[in-house]
């Protein structure tokens, strides 16, 4: 890869594949649109079949620049073909005049239809071999019943060069109609080739369906055996150095410190954090031909090959209902809400059924009956991801896993949710949260009223939630219908939640409370001793759940006053000399060093009083 020369691409480029029975002139049609030559191999070459995919490209006459990803068309190559038309959203579709529709030419359409491909032309060539009229309306009854049944057809003849001009002119036309990728997109890059070049190390190839890449991205490279960081060292694009390519492209990226035998067909290149490796979905099958039903999932074997992009995984199908499944993959595989994807037979080397993925992240199949269930549940499932739909299914999920599943950012920040530390938990998900917080905090309360409330980390359990920061979030989305006649408010206080209403001390308690009431309004400052405290039947827990209450007033560890012994402490000091001692304070409050030193201490911390330099305090 030449890295003399860089710039950024932004003539429009659209990729389009080959498709068709071998030998009916696939390559040579591409050799004779773009004067290259698409086998890349002497044996190709030799044996004039193609065995593996290649690529070329061409200018049209608009400006567009167009790539062709070439694909083998014998049966043993079936596997090769699907990687290169997964990616790629149109095709040509080539049948020879002189032999017709064959077998070969029906198992790509299938492939392609089962993908959802619905632009493409159908080329019939060497037109001078025979009438094309015979193999076109061959070709036009065998893809009546599939989404390619009205695509344009040419007729060429490499030879003579009949329909050359007639066919780039249809091209013109196919690539127009194509969709506009998002440049913003997140990039998935199915890998189609990987190579090593001298003095660059390792470059991989893939048709760029969306987004876009630069050099110096750091990207995730997702393989059968793990997830790992690389690094864009350079790219190229049809043959061009450049700083960055956007979809649609087929490009060439140099990885930085790369082993070559760390990469393969099918692995894929991510925006990092983008996308979800799912080896479980539920998905919903389809037929190839839309004048037939879905397969019935029942019917099919337990093991097939699902394909997608440029990968193909061996899956486990467990059938759900009349046309959905449980696909269990061999390894995780980037997909999201949507995808289009193929299973295929490969013992009998048949195309089984399209599919279009549902859930990427589906529940667990635990209970009896949880199959039908979540079989009838699939059936009214969109095939597009949406905020609200995926939220009231499962109840709350992160925002960047709702993203990574296919929903649009706009879509994520606008639905209604309760949020925080980046979830989202679906209205009627918090309101059972809240309540079950309540149920909790309530039968705590009772079995336990000298310790109200729940720790946080407890709370969050019992609201089922997974994160504490969510507790908070639940309760304030909950309060309005909490704060009804004869409800008491939760609310998060000192890492707690308790309600507003403090559950009712016990008797025994309240009958202490009142009597050390009684003495402490006699002598405001002089704190009951440890035997008093004990005699009254007010331990540690007790006296806690006093202070809690607002009963008493803590001062320091085993001193307790009533509330507003600190002001009624200041108005006392306020009548002494300007500044004055412990001592002094001391007698002045009618109490002993036990209180005054740490009641003086606490008066100092609010800024009611100060000390001077020789040590004694002031009334500020």
């Amino acid at each position: 890869m030449p890295a003399d020369v860089h710039v950024v691409i932004h003539v429009p480029m659209h990729v389009v594949a080959t498709a068709g029975h071998v030998d009916h002139g696939k390559s040579t049609l591409v050799r004779t649109l773009t004067g290259m030559e698409p086998d890349r191999w002497a044996e190709e070459r030799r044996r004039g079949m193609t065995i593996d995919l290649g690529f070329a490209w061409t200018r049209l006459a608009s400006e567009a620049t167009i790539a062709f990803v070439d694909v083998p068309g014998h049966e043993r190559f079936v596997a090769t073909m699907l990687a290169g038309v997964g990616p790629v959203p149109a095709a040509l579709l080539v049948v020879a005049a002189d032999e017709g529709w064959m077998p070969q030419s029906a198992e790509h359409v299938d492939a392609l239809s089962a993908l959802g491909v619905r632009h493409g032309l159908l080329v019939i060539t060497r037109s001078d071999l025979m009438d094309p009229a015979l193999a076109l309306d061959d070709a036009r009854r065998h893809l009546a019943p599939t989404p390619l049944a009205d695509v344009p057809a040419v007729a060429v003849s490499a030879v003579t060069g009949a329909g050359t001009d007639a066919l780039r002119t249809a091209l013109e036309g196919l690539v127009a109609g194509l969709p506009d990728p998002d440049p913003g997109a997140d990039v998935r890059l199915w890998i189609d080739r990987a190579f090593t070049i001298r003095g660059a190390g390792t470059v991989v190839t893939g048709t760029l369906g969306a987004g876009r890449l630069r050099v110096d991205d750091e990207l995730e490279l997702r393989t059968g055996t793990g997830t790992r960081r690389v690094t864009v060292r350079g790219l190229q694009c049809l043959g061009v150095a450049v700083d960055e390519a956007r979809g649609v492209a087929r490009v060439a990226v140099n990885l930085r410190g790369t082993p070559r035998e760390s990469v393969r067909r099918g692995d894929v290149l991510l925006t990092p954090g983008a996308w979800l490796g799912t080896d479980l979905l539920d998905v919903r099958l389809h037929g190839v031909r839309t004048d037939a039903p879905a397969p019935d999932p029942r019917g099919l074997p337990a093991e097939l090959t699902l394909h997608v992009g440029a990968a193909a995984v061996p899956a486990r199908v467990r059938p759900l209902g009349t046309d959905t499944a449980r696909l269990r993959l061999r390894h995780p595989v980037p997909l999201r809400i949507g995808d289009r994807a193929l299973l295929r037979d490969p013992g009998r080397r048949v195309v089984a059924a399209g599919l279009t993925a549902l859930d990427v992240r589906p529940p667990a199949l635990r209970r009896r009956g949880a199959a039908a269930r979540r079989s009838a549940a699939l059936t009214a499932l969109p095939a597009v991801a949406d905020a609200a739909g995926e939220l009231a299914r499962r109840g709350l999920a992160r925002r960047a896993e709702l993203l990574a599943m296919g929903v649009a950012a706009d879509d994520v920040d606008a639905v209604a949710a309760v949020r925080a530390a980046g979830w989202l938990v679906d209205p009627a998900r918090a309101t059972a949260s809240a309540d079950a917080l309540a149920d909790a905090v309530a039968t705590h309360d009772a079995a336990d009223p000298l310790d109200p409330g729940l720790p946080v980390e407890a709370a969050r359990r019992a609201a089922g939630l997974p994160d504490a920061r969510l507790v908070e979030a639940v309760l304030l989305r909950a309060a309005p219908a909490q704060a009804a006649p004869g409800n008491s408010t939760l609310r998060l206080r000192h890492g707690r939640v308790v309600r507003d209403a403090e559950p009712a001390l016990p008797a025994a308690v309240r009958t202490a409370m009142d009597a050390l009431r009684h003495q402490l309004e006699r002598d405001p400052f002089v704190a009951p001793e440890a035997d008093r405290l004990a005699a009254l039947g007010l331990g540690p827990r007790q006296i806690a759940s006093l202070v809690r209450a607002g009963e008493l007033m803590r001062i320091a560890d085993g001193v307790v006053l009533l509330p507003g012994a600190d002001e009624r402490a200041v108005q006392v000091l306020a009548g002494l000399p300007e500044e004055f001692t412990i001592s002094t304070a001391r007698q002045a409050l009618g109490t002993s060093r036990r209180v005054a030193v740490p009641l003086l201490e606490l008066l100092a911390r609010a800024g009611r009083t100060t000390r001077t330099p020789d040590g004694r305090h002031r009334v500020k």
